[in-house]
């Protein structure tokens, strides 16, 4: 495996102000998100208070809103060095304004929205290329929640009803963002029943490790295999590779699907997986990441 020099963190979302249904979450929901850390974990990684954040808001639909309450809340944890890109278009993502900031941030943050338009958006562009480099060869961080974390994958879910993702054929994915090979992100886990819809994307494609995040929850990963539960909630881990039985490729379509040794691994904070060797770590904090500096 190549060197990977910079650091990804996807979150499960619940602080996510991309959907219309978060965009009436109150105020004191917001702060809780915040005072759990994860954000602190991301300015931490950056290299602390005054390095320089880009926050993109393309997946939402609301990204002034957007925008504005991660201004807020990164400011709320003292740091104030945060810019915010409003990309809309793939005529937008050609700025060279864009580009050279993101040539002199420290870590970009994706908010959550729609993961399709972060993939149609920056797919193929300069501005993906030079995140890509940056991530593998400098100590860049790459952060995202909801849409963002899932679009960081090579292998990304861009549909599915949790209520029909033990069907055939009613859980879509595509390609993402490339950060991260051989995984599959989903978001909202717990809250949304999304284990029978990771489930069929690993199903369908075991060579990947399926990595469901919790709200309030996340997964830093560094050396672009080693991952730390980060947050208050759960991260379940679903591990595809010594599948027995499955009849997802003999089905028709709309069917139930079987499948026959799948393993499941729960990750809380501080747990940890080893991707390449598909090991759970019982305290990957201590072995892989300094403990956090308490800055109140």
């Amino acid at each position: 495996m190549a060197e990977i020099k910079g650091k990804l963190i996807a979150i499960g979302g619940a602080e996510d102000k991309g959907t219309e249904l978060e965009k009436v979450l109150s105020i004191h929901h917001n702060l809780n998100f915040f005072e759990l850390g994860i954000l602190r974990r991301i300015v931490e990684e950056a290299g602390g208070l005054l390095a320089r954040i880009e926050v993109i808001t393309t997946a939402s639909r609301i990204p002034l809103e957007v925008g504005n309450n991660y201004l807020e809340a990164f400011g709320r944890i003292g740091c104030t060095n945060v810019g915010v890109m409003h990309i809309r278009t793939r005529e937008d993502v050609m700025e060279e304004d864009y580009q050279e900031r993101i040539e002199n941030c420290d870590a970009v943050m994706f908010t959550g929205g729609n993961q399709l338009r972060l993939t149609s958006i920056f797919g193929g562009t300069q501005f993906l290329r030079t995140l890509h480099s940056r991530y593998k060869n400098e100590n860049f961080v790459v952060a995202g929640t909801s849409a963002g974390a899932m679009a960081m994958s090579n292998t990304m879910i861009y549909e599915g009803e949790a209520s029909r993702a033990h069907l055939k054929g009613e859980v879509k994915i595509t390609t993402g963002l490339g950060f991260m090979h051989g995984v599959i992100f989903d978001s909202h886990f717990e809250k949304r029943g999304r284990f029978g819809r990771l489930s069929q994307a690993v199903g369908s494609n075991p060579s990947c490790i399926g990595i469901g995040l919790g709200e309030d929850t996340g997964m830093l990963v560094t050396d672009g295999d080693q991952m730390e539960a980060i947050g208050s909630g759960l991260v379940v881990i679903i591990d595809g590779h010594d599948i027995r039985h499955s009849n997802i490729a003999d089905i028709p379509e709309g069917n139930p699907m079987s499948v026959e040794n799948i393993k499941v691994h729960l990750c809380a904070k501080g747990n940890g997986y080893l991707v390449h060797d598909r090991k759970f770590v019982e305290r990957m904090a201590e072995e892989t990441t300094p403990v956090m500096k308490d800055w109140d």
